[in-house]
């Protein structure tokens, strides 16, 4: 008896507080609430430069350190930002950026298959920078660990130049002391490569003359 008689005098007290909820937001004035003239959303411009080439320290692997790897990837990156399948406006292809001719020196000579074949490109790589370390391996020795032209050399830097502008190129650059000069089509220097590609271990790779891509069936 006692648990119906509480029953009863719940239900007009539940009635009550739901009915005050409701006259209670019927009364709240939202206008200080208002949104009107705030900018709520934004656009980021078409032109935005999510990237600057020459400035970034950041590549596709960004946990290879000084490796063999990370070397691998920092200069894929700064020819075509590791794109595989790219063609410059001067020729140039791949990940590394090859051109006809040092494809061709590789045993390459199907330069249309090259572009569709990661494996190969990366192939190549390693067959180019094995032969540049043996054309170089007396300026690895003589010169490593001095500064030439105001810059540290060290073996992944020539190793890098090499790529950029051929072995002989770096070979007088050294030899001149720096006063030989190098620059690519987009003003990249012999300097540059030198700097930004410092310190990077390749001791591993043996130098090879004249390498070549060797082919599996």
């Amino acid at each position: 008896m006692k648990k119906t008689y509480l029953r009863l005098l719940l239900i007009p007290f539940a009635v009550l507080v739901i009915s005050w909820g409701l006259s209670s937001i019927n009364t709240v004035d939202f206008s200080h609430y208002s949104t009107e003239g705030l900018e709520l959303y934004f656009d980021v411009s078409e032109d935005t430069e999510l990237f600057e080439e020459d400035n970034t320290e950041i590549f596709y692997y960004p946990f290879t350190g000084k490796s063999y790897m990370g070397f691998r990837e920092a200069l894929g990156y700064k020819e075509s930002r590791g794109n595989y399948f790219v063609t410059n406006q001067l020729g140039y292809m791949g990940k590394y950026q090859f051109g006809k001719s040092t494809l061709h020196q590789l045993g390459i000579h199907d330069s249309s298959s090259f572009l569709k074949d990661p494996i190969l490109q990366e192939s190549a790589f390693k067959a180019y920078t094995a032969s540049n370390k043996w054309y170089l391996r007396n300026e690895i020795k003589r010169y490593s660990g001095k500064y030439i032209g105001g810059v540290l050399v060290t073996e992944s830097g020539i190793l890098a130049a090499a790529h950029l502008a051929g072995p002989g190129n770096i070979r007088k650059f050294l030899r001149t002391g720096g006063a030989y000069t190098f620059e690519d089509a987009n003003g990249a220097s012999i300097r540059y490569y030198l700097r930004k590609f410092s310190g990077y271990d390749t001791s591993h790779i043996v130098g090879v003359k004249n390498a070549k891509v060797k082919r599996t069936a």
